[in-house]
């Protein structure tokens, strides 16, 4: 029962959900007395980084042709050189489109949002997110193979260093689908959907020219930041921070929500947060009621009282 993963690099650097998604590979093997044998395109960062979460084998794809993404084009290259019948990928927005495009070239299962090692491999079931985040389902693969996206933050990275060997597969997909016309780069530090910590404000705070405090929060916390659709929507911040049921999907291990009411929408995008905090003026905003803590009152006096707070505890 071979073990394959798609190990996701940005601009040939592997990121957190690419070592968790090796991680994840390496559970499975093991469940199933197997090794792990990773997937890059392109990659400039060592391969030594996926031995040391599991991946006895690692094969690189060097393919001049796939430095713009496309789907279709990355789903062509994985399937030439992955034979296994699990193959793991992250679940980002882009290896998200790759695993079903895969899926149908190969005719596997797939499941998608995945949150915890199988509970059997054969057949194959395991715990995943449904609902827009409102709910669990376990998922049962009855194919000759299955492909399964593991939700961010939902398994952790960990370290299972293991002796690993590396082929380099030299390949020329055709790739014609996609030209890239615009990037957008997310104004944070942090990718938002790694984070471990995100703080995120709404149209509570008045106008762009207040996010001073949000981004100072977000420093000490070493946090991401983030908004609600309202706020992108009025440019207030750029898209790449709106998460919620039409952006990003979050898992955070501690959501501060800063203003924001807390509508349907935005909870679809981030209850799958460990822990929420909310911070609003009004005590009957929604929010509160799916919030492990909440503060009510005025955010320009909690927001720089709290982070000076934390200064002095880390100072």
């Amino acid at each position: 029962m071979a073990v394959f993963v798609y190990a996701e690099n940005i601009n040939g650097v592997y990121k957190k959900a690419a070592l968790e998604a090796v991680s994840y590979a390496k559970a499975v093997a093991d469940q199933a007395g197997d090794t792990v044998t990773a997937i890059s395109v392109n990659p400039t960062d060592s391969s030594d980084l996926l031995y040391k979460y599991g991946a006895s084998n690692v094969i690189n794809i060097k393919d001049e042709g796939l430095k713009n993404f496309s789907a279709k084009a990355f789903a062509q290259a994985v399937s030439e050189v992955a034979d296994g019948n699990i193959i793991v990928f992250p679940h980002t927005t882009d290896a998200s489109s790759v695993a079903p495009m895969l899926a149908v070239m190969k005719n596997y299962s797939l499941i998608t949002n995945v949150l915890a090692a199988p509970e059997s491999l054969s057949p194959f079931q395991v715990k995943r997110r449904a609902f827009s985040g409102k709910g669990f389902m376990h998922a049962k693969a009855e194919g000759t193979g299955v492909i399964i996206t593991v939700s961010q933050n939902a398994f952790g990275v960990k370290e299972n260093a293991v002796s690993g060997s590396e082929e380099v597969k030299n390949l020329s997909v055709v790739n014609e689908d996609t030209k890239v016309v615009s990037h957008e780069q997310s104004s944070g530090k942090l990718d938002l959907k790694e984070a471990e910590v995100v703080v995120s404000a709404g149209r509570g705070m008045k106008g762009p020219e207040n996010w001073g405090m949000i981004e100072d929060l977000a420093n000490v916390l070493g946090a991401a930041t983030a908004c609600s659709k309202p706020v992108s929507d009025i440019g207030w911040r750029p898209h790449t921070e709106h998460v919620g049921q039409t952006g990003k999907a979050i898992s955070p291990n501690l959501y501060i929500a800063v203003g924001i009411s807390g509508a349907i929408q935005h909870l679809a995008g981030v209850n799958s947060s460990k822990t929420i905090v909310v911070i609003n003026s009004d005590p009957e905003a929604p929010f509160f009621k799916s919030a492990d803590y909440g503060v009510v009152g005025d955010a320009f006096q909690i927001i720089p009282a709290l982070t000076e707070k934390i200064k002095a505890i880390k100072g």
